[in-house]
């Protein structure tokens, strides 16, 4: 049996379990807080809203500013009870009272309670707050006060006098919170206020009742939003992924269109890209092929028609046919060399001798080799420069890199014949060598790709007057592994620089 893997579990499917157990987890988060929490919470909030409304009338009667309107004023809009007394050696008297709380659930407040708040709240450094329940006496006598005043009612109904205090299961709780507070006159007053803190046990049962309704339809719709929402994501990544497929097969009409966040767009575009430079690479793979082809071709075929010809025919063996099936074969030689090194270049397995030299004399050598098409074809190959230069290079390997320069200005000089090979000394230290020809120039579009092998602008492969063809791709190699600077500029109809730049020494 294969073992589960789930990594291979679908991407809409992962997100509809992270969404669902996201919901699930806001669920239980829920009831804990109304089934575990919610009496706290409320105890808490009470308390705080008591010390609040008690900072206030300690306030006020620190200032001596309405004191009474503003405890009638707390006490009647938040249902406090308020009581104010005077401490006058160790007695207590009190002065001034304000009972909004509920009377069937008020607290009782008796003298010794006073008095045993007021020393809590010395002991505490003057403020004490507590829980405190009234005794079921006290609830007796509060429910039988309220039979009464119904009884009393003449709208009172019969069935609502039944009551049972043996039924009362819960006491009731009050909030006290005393303060000790100096008066500007060094009198000393103490504040009580105390709240009924309303029993919750129905009032849960109830919010539990809600709360399983409010879990099923919030379970539906967090089933819906899930598979809505996993789909609306997974979908574009999805489209990519088939037209990835589609792009594997080297199906290079494919489009990456999918839309829906940022990150699927960038991918797309990444993709698109990637898909257009693997369709001009394969491109220029057959076209590398093709021309490879022509150049290996061409010279068999010569040094096969040749031979035969010195073969079947007598007086044929003279040496100018002899010479043409050496040059041949150089031209020959030369191609698979170049092919090699380039292949070398490309896999870093071709390493650099650094060594000084001049790199002007270097130049001058090279020149040597074109005498010929100087003197019998009419070239003007000129080298312009001022002063020896010395750098520190693979003197071997920049000279292949001069030679390929010249070889692609001659194969591309026009109608005049000139090519300029011109040695700059830069102010930073820099050595710059540029080579120009008069000839058609590159169109702007064409210049990232003439580094590629077999790259012809044109698209029409011509055997050049010397060279391989592999020129500019060897020279690109070779001046990465340097890590020098070169480029090419270039002006239709006049002509084309290319340059590189090597440090002097």
């Amino acid at each position: 049996m294969k073992r589960f893997n789930r990594n291979y579990i679908p991407l809409k499917f992962k997100l509809l379990w992270y969404f669902l157990f996201f919901g699930a987890i806001i669920l239980v988060v829920l009831w804990a807080f109304q089934s575990f929490f919610l009496e706290s919470f409320y105890t808490m909030s009470k308390s705080a809203q008591v010390e609040r409304k008690a900072r206030i009338i300690s306030r006020s009667i620190q200032e001596n500013k309405n004191i009474k309107t503003t405890i009638q004023d707390v006490a009647s809009s938040n249902g406090l009870s308020v009581y104010i007394y005077l401490s006058s050696g160790s007695l207590l008297d009190g002065i001034y009272s304000c009972e909004y709380d509920n009377p069937a659930t008020a607290l009782n407040l008796e003298y010794h309670d006073v008095y045993s708040y007021y020393y809590e709240a010395q002991a505490n450094g003057g403020t004490y707050m507590c829980v405190t329940s009234n005794s079921e006496e006290d609830v007796a006598r509060q429910k039988i006060t309220k039979l009464i005043n119904q009884i009393s009612s003449p709208d009172s109904a019969q069935n609502d006098i039944r009551f049972k205090v043996d039924k009362e299961k819960n006491r009731t709780q009050n909030m006290v919170y005393a303060d000790i507070i100096k008066s500007p006159d060094e009198s000393e007053y103490f504040l009580i206020i105390t709240s009924s803190i309303t029993p919750l046990t129905n009032t849960v049962d109830i919010i539990k009742s809600q709360l399983i309704i409010v879990s099923m339809v919030f379970v539906l719709l967090s089933i819906l939003f899930s598979i809505y929402a996993s789909r609306r994501i997974a979908k574009p990544i999805s489209r990519t992924n088939t037209a990835a497929k589609e792009l594997a097969k080297k199906n290079y009409d494919v489009d990456f269109n999918a839309v829906g966040y940022l990150e699927v767009e960038e991918l797309n575009e990444t993709l698109n890209y990637a898909k257009s430079e693997l369709a001009a690479t394969e491109k220029l793979q057959r076209e590398l092929i093709a021309n490879i082809s022509h150049d290996l071709r061409t010279p068999l075929t010569m040094i096969t028609g040749y031979g035969e010809v010195m073969r079947d025919l007598p007086g044929e063996n003279t040496p100018e046919n002899i010479q043409i099936i050496i040059d041949e074969a150089a031209r020959l030689s030369t191609l698979v060399n170049d092919l090699l090194d380039l292949s070398k270049l490309q896999s870093g397995a071709t390493e650099m001798k650094m060594t000084r030299f001049c790199l002007t004399d270097s130049v001058k050598d090279i020149f040597t080799r074109y005498s010929k098409l100087r003197e019998q074809d009419g070239y003007n190959i000129t080298f312009e420069y001022t002063e020896n230069v010395y750098v520190m290079a693979d003197e071997l390997r920049i000279s292949q890199v001069i030679y390929n320069l010249v070889n692609n200005a001659v194969n591309h000089c026009g109608d005049d014949k000139t090519v300029i090979v011109t040695q700059k000394l830069l102010e930073n230290g820099v050595v710059r060598l540029e080579v120009t020809d008069h000839g058609e120039g590159i169109p702007p579009d064409k210049l990232p790709y003439i580094w590629d092998r077999y790259y012809k602008v044109d698209k029409e492969h011509k055997r050049g007057v010397i060279g391989t063809g592999l020129g500019l791709s060897i020279v690109k190699g070779i001046l990465d592994s340097h890590n020098a600077r070169y480029g090419v500029k270039s002006t239709l109809g006049k002509g084309s620089t290319f340059w590189f730049e090597i440090a002097a020494c």
